[in-house]
């Protein structure tokens, strides 16, 4: 089955000569703090009016503004941009957001709450086939009415989540979250067994990775795509182990599923032979 593509996602509205409504709400609650990242931003009408009220911040569009930004943000914004994309672009822009904000930043996604019809329309200004859908994310929502909601996101470990004591549902605040999407995130292994160990951790609270629904599976494994980029870009490994410990017996300590992205380097090992096959000695099994 060929898989839809929503090719004219970048298309947005004529120029304004105002700031959005989600932007203004920011304004008027003094929530644009420190280096702002406008990320999806179109034309960057947003953008050019608050520089021109003196704030420091950066248009980023992979249509428009093009140019990938090389610094983490106090604030990022991110209007109207996921109600035009399928499930794992959405999933994909909640996972760049989170790595490029700062420690104790936060993140603004306004979504289209006027959308009574999802699938493919003819765009009201271009009159090409684009694509909207209703979307629903697991952050604070500070702002909600029939046309529109704000939510307010900051990473995982920023919060407490549970009343248990399991450290995968309320991770140590002082740990670098590499990345999050609305149900797994990746953390900074508190113990690294090399330069630049990510653990990829779902957010149920469920010991076993095989009693995970499907979609969260999926999910893990996106996060999984996208931390081999990033580790690629940050650390230039020469190689990976990828894996899980599932139950006591195999090596698990921690009762919350968890996947063990762990970057290799020439000359790490202590024998010619390496890898996954080695964990076992020979004849153990």
């Amino acid at each position: 089955m060929k898989k839809q593509k929503n090719k004219y996602s970048h298309l947005t509205a004529i120029e304004r000569v105002f700031l959005s409504s989600p932007a203004q709400f920011l304004l008027d609650k003094n929530l644009f703090i420190g280096n702002i990242l406008d990320f999806g931003c179109g034309f960057g009408n947003d953008v050019k009016l608050l520089q021109k009220k003196g704030y420091d911040i950066t248009a980023y569009d992979p249509y428009y503004f093009p140019q990938y930004p090389q610094a983490k943000f106090d604030t990022i914004i991110c209007f109207y941009v996921l109600n035009v994309l399928f499930p794992e672009e959405q999933a994909n822009v909640l996972m760049e957001v989170s790595y490029l904000l700062k420690p104790g930043g936060k993140a603004y996604f306004a979504v289209r709450r006027d959308i009574k019809k999802e699938g493919f329309r003819e765009h009201y200004v271009h009159k090409k086939p684009t694509y909207q859908c209703i979307v629903k994310l697991p952050f604070k929502s500070i702002k909600s009415n029939e046309y529109c909601e704000i939510y307010e996101y900051t990473h995982y470990n920023n919060q407490r989540h549970s009343s248990n004591n399991c450290i995968f549902c309320n991770p140590y605040k002082h740990l670098i979250l590499l990345s999050e999407s609305a149900t797994t995130y990746a953390i900074f292994d508190g113990y690294p067994l090399s330069k630049g160990h990510v653990l990829v951790i779902p957010k149920r609270h469920v010991s076993n990775y095989f009693e995970l629904p499907l979609k969260e599976q999926s999910a893990c494994w996106l996060m999984v795509n996208k931390i081999q980029e990033i580790l690629n870009k940050e650390f230039a490994p020469d190689g990976f182990n990828i894996g899980m410990n599932v139950n006591k017996h195999a090596g698990q300590n921690v009762m919350h599923a968890s996947i063990h992205i762990i970057p290799r380097y020439q000359g790490d090992t202590v024998g010619v032979k390496s890898g996954m096959r080695c964990v076992i000695p020979k004849g153990k099994y």
